[in-house]
């Protein structure tokens, strides 16, 4: 068969290498061509009594043709592989040598045309015209690509070859006029079907379908012609519209840009300003974009018409690309000069601004420097003055012709920018103009009044300087009297607060003394009277005017004598607030000397019993039990001492109510007193505790008195401060000081205490201990990292490791008799061997036995063993 197909495809496709050279052939070779095949033709023709002249007319209606064959397939008669040849050769010429798909024909086309047709579709993979189609998938995959309402092709399976084939070959025959020219039998039963077979019965799908896809290529180009034509209908729609648009704005902001009429203030200068600024930042660049995006469409626009050749488009008229480019030409030279202008109008504003700004501020400053002036110079203040107030009165009035000398100057200005602001022309010069003038007026004024009061000042003057003298004595001595009077009220009604004795006789004794300066204050305060009194005989008799006050003091005569009948009265109250503090600070005296006295007392007596509390802890006197009671009745002792406490708590309140913060009769303070106290209630408990826990140790662990007498004596050694415990280093010479051996046993599991004080301390002691043995017992002795070791976790290590103690491994050989010598153990078991409340602890913390040897319901007792010593999880 391999030799057949092979031979057969050699000869078949000749034929379709001499077709395409036909398509080459220049006269001379047709006319070789002509002349050959006509004789060879009329050679056959010959045995049927005809010839051929003409090749292309002798053959047109067929019949000398059909003579041809006739005689030909006499020859090749009986054999097939030139028959076949022959027919293949036919169908290769009228049934597939026409097939045409993207530059590639015949064979190669038909089968591109094929791999396009069932590419969607799955379990198919057409690769060659033989086995590819074998399994019927691509027959019916073609049909339904361009029929799907023929065929389900969803319910098709690729194991289910003849189903397909005659369902493909049924469908194609009863609806597509194609007649059935393969059985399925036939492909299915060939290991490789004939692919020139294959070939001529799928050609014959491809005509017939060949023209539903003219038809779907006519369709999909005229949808493909419609859609560029709506693409570009809707650019030229959209131009138009942002053209107009575009135009419309630039229509409205030209004549705004135009408007070149003036604002009278700087205000509305400005606002023109910000407008325009607003104008180049907000509206003027979306219209530039909208510029340039009216560009690219309208390029693009062209672009594509030119690509699909259409005609140009033409905008309507006015909304050309150039009309728009004039008229934003335009919209930018009318924007140029505006912002020149407006910041022009503005310098000139700003300028007419800052003069009439200046006018206003000194005029305003003048005006505010006058007010008042006319209605000062036309007073006769004078008439009621004393000297002191009539020679200040004249410096006043000098003071005032130099400042009005001064102003003279502004005047001069005021008028000048009146002056200048006219040939300005500012649009508000009247007002400027009256207010000049009324400043004007007013000054020539103002120099007339001053003239005439200077002029009164002086004659006054004189009246005045006769009592001058007598006033300033009084104001001398006045003076000093009255602060000596405000200083003693002063101190007289100062709140003090003192907290001894010695302060509250330090502050009478100061007291006695002011009282004696009195006698010698009331002498002065006659003595200033009398010098007011002179003053008086002798305004009544002159009859000078003397309205006005003495001009050096503003103390009078009443104020001295209400301020000394003030002082009177305060004294005797002093009097009594120092006696009554005085008996105050002797009461509190009293308490301090009462508390320090009891608190000496208790203070050390809690320290003592701390002390002794701590030695009956190390001392190795008698049996635990003898300490245990030594300890009981100590703290009975120290139970009926707590009356002593209470009655310093209440002694204790009777201070904080009085105020009393210090206490030079002793150190101790009540919180002292307290937590003392507490920490001795702590210290008995906590030791007792200990004893009965040593108690407990020793009888669980048989550990002998003799025994507990060296653990107490090793502690006692090493614990050189006292303290009750033992740090790391201490700990470890304390084990080696007992013969304990502390190798690196790989067994044991290490702990969390300090290795290197340890380590110190036992080659201090001429042993040398491994690193994972000592870490293994820091972890049982201080479990919670404290860094010292208690005499109480001492004794529970010192007995685990003397006493015999069960182990995991004991535990494990105890389960294994329970079981029979299995590994593992059943619930029956447990509940025959155990009580029944320690069966099912057993049974509820036990994990299933996962061994080869398991039965169901099988437990593993191995693990729970080593779970109850903590070497894994329970």
């Amino acid at each position: 068969m391999d030799h057949y197909d092979s031979q057969q495809t050699n000869d078949y496709m000749q034929p379709e290498e001499d077709w395409d050279r036909d398509l080459l052939l220049d006269p001379a070779w047709e006319k070789q061509q002509r002349k050959t095949f006509t004789a060879w033709c009329n050679s056959h023709l010959r045995k049927a009594g005809t010839q051929i002249e003409n090749i292309e007319e002798d053959f047109r209606d067929g019949l000398k043709l059909m003579l041809l064959l006739e005689v030909i397939s006499e020859i090749v008669d009986g054999n097939v592989k030139m028959t076949l040849g022959m027919i293949w050769t036919i169908i290769l010429r009228f049934a597939i040598q026409d097939i045409s798909v993207e530059e590639t024909s015949a064979k190669e086309g038909l089968l591109l045309w094929c791999q396009r047709k069932t590419a969607p579709y799955k379990n198919v993979n057409i690769q060659n015209f033989h086995i590819s189609w074998k399994d019927g998938l691509g027959f019916c995959a073609l049909i339904h690509r361009h029929r799907p309402e023929l065929i389900d092709y969803g319910k098709l399976r690729k194991d289910d070859p003849l189903t397909n084939l005659n369902t493909a070959f049924d469908v194609a025959e009863k609806y597509l006029d194609i007649p059935k020219m393969l059985d399925a039998e036939d492909i299915v039963g060939t290991a490789r079907p004939d692919e020139k077979a294959i070939m001529t019965y799928v050609s014959s799908f491809y005509h017939a379908f060949s023209g539903a896809q003219k038809a779907e290529t006519a369709a999909n180009r005229i949808c493909k012609v419609l859609a560029v034509n709506q693409e570009n209908e809707q650019l030229m729609e959209d131009y138009e519209k942002l053209a107009s648009d575009l135009l419309e704005w630039i229509r409205r902001t030209i004549p705004w840009l135009e408007n070149r009429v003036p604002e009278n203030t700087m205000h509305a200068m400005q606002q023109k300003l910000e407008d325009f600024r607003d104008y180049r930042r907000l509206h003027k660049p979306p219209k530039v974009q909208e510029k340039c995006q009216l560009e690219i469409n309208f390029n693009t626009l062209q672009t594509k018409l030119r690509l699909s050749n259409r005609p140009a488009f033409m905008p309507s008229e006015g909304r050309m690309v150039s009309d728009i480019n004039n008229a934003w030409g335009c919209l930018e030279q009318v924007e140029k000069g505006y912002e020149e202008w407006l910041l022009n109008e503005i310098r000139r504003l700003e300028r007419l601004d800052h003069l009439a700004e200046k006018f206003r501020q000194k005029a305003s400053i003048h005006e505010a420097w006058t007010d008042g002036k006319e209605a000062m110079l036309r007073q006769k203040d004078y008439e009621t003055a004393t000297l002191s107030e009539i020679k200040a009165l004249l410096k006043k009035h000098e003071a005032f012709e130099s400042d009005l000398a001064a102003h003279q100057d502004r005047v001069e200005q005021i008028a000048a920018i009146a002056q200048e602001l006219n040939e300005l022309d500012y649009y508000d010069s009247p007002s400027v103009n009256a207010r000049c003038q009324k400043i004007c007026d007013q000054w020539d004024n103002l120099g007339a009044l001053t003239q005439k009061r200077r002029e009164a000042l002086e004659r006054t003057e004189k009246l005045l300087e006769t009592i001058d003298q007598l006033y300033l004595e009084y104001a001398k001595r006045a003076a000093p009297f009255n602060n000596w009077m405000e200083g003693a009220m002063e101190d007289l009604q100062d709140t003090f607060i003192v907290h001894t004795i010695e302060e509250i006789q330090g502050l009478t004794t100061a007291h006695e003394q002011f009282k004696a300066t009195l006698p010698d204050a009331d002498k002065e305060r006659l003595a200033i009277l009398g010098i007011h009194n002179e003053v008086s005989k002798i305004v009544q008799t002159y009859h000078v005017n003397m309205a006005g006050t003495n001009p050096y003091t503003t103390i009078t005569p009443q104020e001295i004598n209400g301020k000394w009948d003030h002082v009177r009265q305060l004294v005797p109250r002093r009097d009594q607030a120092l006696t009554e503090e005085h008996a105050r600070q002797q009461h509190n005296e009293r308490l301090r000397k009462q508390f320090g006295a009891q608190a000496n007392v208790i203070g050390p007596w809690i320290q003592t019993k701390m002390e002794e509390i701590g030695r009956i802890s190390i001392e190795m006197h008698g049996t635990l039990e003898d300490q245990l009671s030594h300890l009981r009745q100590y703290e009975k002792s120290i139970v009926n001492y707590k009356p002593k406490i209470d009655q310093l708590e209440g002694d204790h309140q009777l201070i904080q109510e009085a105020l009393i913060f210090d206490n030079k009769h002793t150190n101790y303070t009540m919180e002292h007193i307290r937590v003392g106290w507490e920490q001795l209630l702590t210290t008995i408990a906590r030791t007792i505790n200990e004893v009965e826990n040593q108690i407990l140790t020793r009888d669980a662990k048989g550990i002998s008195q003799e025994q507990m007498n060296e653990f107490r004596a090793s502690f006692n050694h090493f614990d050189r401060d006292h303290s009750g415990t033992l740090g790391p280093e201490e700990f470890k010479a304390c084990l080696i000081s007992l013969g304990y051996d502390i190798g690196n046993d790989p067994q044991k599991k290490t702990g969390m205490m300090d290795t290197d004080d340890f380590r110190a301390c036992l080659i201090s002691m001429g042993y040398n201990m491994g690193e994972a043995e000592f870490a293994r017992i820091m972890s049982i002795v201080d479990p919670n990292r404290l860094g010292v070791v208690t005499f109480q976790a001492f004794i529970d290590f010192m007995s685990r490791e003397t006493a015999d103690t069960d182990t995991a491994d004991q535990v494990m050989a105890s389960f294994k008799i329970l079981a029979g010598d299995k590994n593992y153990i059943t619930v029956e078991e447990l509940r025959r061997e155990l009580p029944p409340d320690q069966a099912e602890y057993c049974i509820a913390r036990m994990a299933p036995y996962t061994g080869p040897d398991s039965v169901p319901g099988a437990l593993d007792y191995m693990s729970f063993s080593t779970a109850l010593y903590g070497e894994s999880d329970l």
